[in-house]
């Protein structure tokens, strides 16, 4: 029995990997955070698989599911919205497993700010613009942020800033931003990226306060902040240049 671990990507039922598809097909329980999990993907699902979804459950419920299919010798598929890596509270979970013997894997989904980034069309990394992307959020009810961990400390870098869970503080961003990128610094706001009911606000640090009003949006939102936002006029990698000699062009090691 093994608990698989798989990122159910930004929302869009076709953008779960191959990998997390199999695994959902074979496996005969699945948990699942209903309320940011597409139903679609339980399609994936075999016939008769037993069905959770952890929305309402604490972690003590959530792991009871894990050893009662353990004690009954059935594979688990645990799915998470996004990529696993970040703000998916899988350590936790890990760390239970692991002082109960009970293996598990860890299958990788798309991150919701990679889904930000196509549905605005933009690279987050520009040429001599911005070589850096800094995923951040803000202290909430779920945890405080550790010390040295602000925004304004990332913002003096001058990186792409993806800023998740925060879209209820958006003045303390703006606020906390601008002496540092500026007003007239491109950001966008992205919820729900890749899913049919996607919104997407595309402003200024200085303007994006105002438009939210206008339309405001509760949660499920990416910020993203940074010059590579709007930026045009960039000189362009060096990577694909005539004179550029690497080891699968002609020239290499001459």
């Amino acid at each position: 029995m093994t608990v698989h671990f798989i990122g159910a990507g930004p929302g869009a039922a076709d953008l779960i990997t191959l990998r997390g598809a199999r695994l959902l097909a074979r496996c005969p329980v699945c948990l699942y955070a209903g309320s940011i999990v597409p139903a679609e993907l339980l399609e994936h699902c075999p016939p008769g698989a037993r069905l959770v979804d952890t929305a309402p459950m604490d972690l003590d419920a959530i792991e009871a599911e894990y050893v009662r299919a353990h004690e009954a010798g059935e594979d688990v598929a645990r799915l998470h919205s996004g990529d696993l890596s970040v703000y998916s509270a899988v350590a936790e979970q890990m760390r239970r497993l692991d002082r109960r013997g009970i293996p598990y894997t860890l299958t990788p989904g798309v991150p919701a700010f990679a889904a930000a980034a196509a549905v605005l069309g933009r690279e987050l990394t520009v040429p001599e613009v911005a070589q850096s992307l800094v995923i951040t959020r803000m202290s909430g009810r779920a945890s405080a942020m550790p010390p040295g961990e602000t925004l304004e400390n990332f913002a003096r870098t001058g990186a792409t800033l993806a800023i998740h869970l925060a879209i209820h503080r958006l003045e303390d961003v703006v606020a906390a931003l601008v002496p540092h990128y500026g007003e007239d610094c491109p950001v966008a706001i992205v919820a729900r990226a890749s899913w049919p009911d996607q919104t997407v606000l595309r402003g200024t640090l200085s303007g994006i306060v105002a438009m939210h009003r206008v339309d405001p949006i509760e949660r499920t939102a990416l910020i993203l902040v940074g010059p590579a936002l709007g930026s045009e006029d960039f000189r362009e990698s060096a990577l694909y240049n005539t004179d550029y000699v690497r080891r699968y062009r002609p020239g290499y090691g001459s």
